[in-house]
């Protein structure tokens, strides 16, 4: 209970410093394109861009697409985990539950706010097809950068959150790609 007590004190003085930026970026959501693109880009980051990119990798790239799916059906289940743990362990409330000023833009899919589960999703597969795929790379990255941008715009996240998420996110994929998958990976990819 210490560890939540310390985390908590050092929460609201980011929070404090945060919210301004928070709160200006916030006001985008005035302009309805503004608000309808990043509703989109947060809905489509829930998972659904991601199952779809899943599925048709085998077929995108039919020598090594199957262990590439699976390898990102595997990771994206330990980002779940490691997303949903720390914010169960640390317990950060959303810039819209600290702050009335700032509008949520879309209800979130859970309470708490750190890390960016989006961001770290986004950034965690971005960073595996950087790493195996590179050519669908430039095509992911405008989408990955627009649903980090999306957590803020949204009212959702802190710019801390998306980068703590963006950080382990990329930290995982590697370590996917890398580490513990690269043996497997060398028997499919072959």
């Amino acid at each position: 209970m210490p560890s939540t007590t310390k985390a908590s004190r050092f929460f609201n003085l980011v929070d404090q410093r945060e919210y301004a930026f928070c709160q200006a970026i916030n006001r985008s959501l005035r302009f309805r394109p503004v608000h309808g693109y990043f509703q989109l880009v947060s809905r489509l980051g829930d998972g659904w861009l991601w199952y779809a990119l899943i599925l048709a990798m085998p077929m995108i790239r039919p020598a090594d697409g199957l262990a590439l799916a699976l390898l990102m059906v595997s990771t994206g289940l330990t980002c779940t985990v490691t997303y949903k743990l720390l914010k169960r362990w640390l317990i950060r409330e959303r810039p819209f539950i600290s702050f009335p000023s700032i509008n949520c833009g879309t209800p979130p899919l859970d309470r708490y706010s750190f890390p960016s589960g989006h961001t770290l999703h986004a950034v965690c597969f971005t960073t595996m097809i950087a790493l195996l795929a590179p050519g669908l790379f430039w095509l992911l990255l405008p989408f990955t950068l627009s649903v980090a941008a999306s957590r803020v715009v949204l009212g959702l996240h802190y710019p801390s959150d998306v980068a703590a998420g963006a950080l382990i996110g990329g930290c995982l994929g590697s370590l996917a790609v890398y580490g513990f998958a690269a043996p497997v990976w060398a028997l499919f990819a072959t």
